[in-house]
């Protein structure tokens, strides 16, 4: 499947682009997280390794890259379920510190949609043994058609247009409109 025409139906595995310059989940950004996100039953998952370029305290990494992981995968969580949708709201828990070099494993899936809203919940946790980092709760809020039409083609990748092509189209930096519910 190359698209997220029916809500639960998207793979994201060799359908996500990575030449981008998302701090989630782009090639193009020297200094972003690179996550690669899978399906994974009705949510996604990615592995994360932090290094030294996202500590905060000595040896411990900052807690706003934490929220920023579980951002992005509850981001991906929704457009897994078909709901192309920009951040509203993030509440963040953090369970334990996260020292440089641990494994990682984030989680993340959609908890539930009313009208333009859809909530998600997610986790962040030792790939070793499980026991979480930090769990967080959001809502976003679904994109306008034009500007789900505009990501659609800039990140995923579509059996009829090769990265290449891609890569030319037109920024969309400043179109974020989002629809709000009424």
């Amino acid at each position: 499947m190359s698209d997220f025409a029916e809500p639960g139906t998207f793979d994201p595995i060799g359908i996500v682009r990575s030449d981008h310059g998302c701090f989630g989940c782009g090639d193009d950004n020297p200094i972003g997280l690179h996550l690669r996100f899978a399906a994974d039953g009705d949510g996604v998952r990615a592995p994360f390794i932090p290094g030294p370029d996202y500590q905060g305290f000595g040896g411990i990494v900052h807690g706003g890259i934490i929220s920023t992981i579980l951002d992005e995968a509850m981001a991906w969580a929704s457009a897994h379920a078909g709901f192309w949708a920009m951040t509203g709201d993030i509440r963040v828990r953090f369970r334990r510190p996260l020292n440089i070099g641990e494994s990682t494993v984030v989680t993340a899936r959609v908890s539930g949609v009313r009208g333009r809203l859809v909530t998600t919940i997610g986790e962040l946790a030792l790939a070793s043994d499980g026991s979480p980092v930090a769990t967080a709760t959001a809502t976003f809020v679904k994109v306008d058609a034009e500007l789900e039409a505009a990501w659609r083609v800039r990140y995923l990748r579509e059996s009829d247009t090769s990265p290449a092509e891609s890569r030319d189209v037109p920024s969309i930096a400043g179109t974020n409109r989002v629809e709000r519910e009424r």
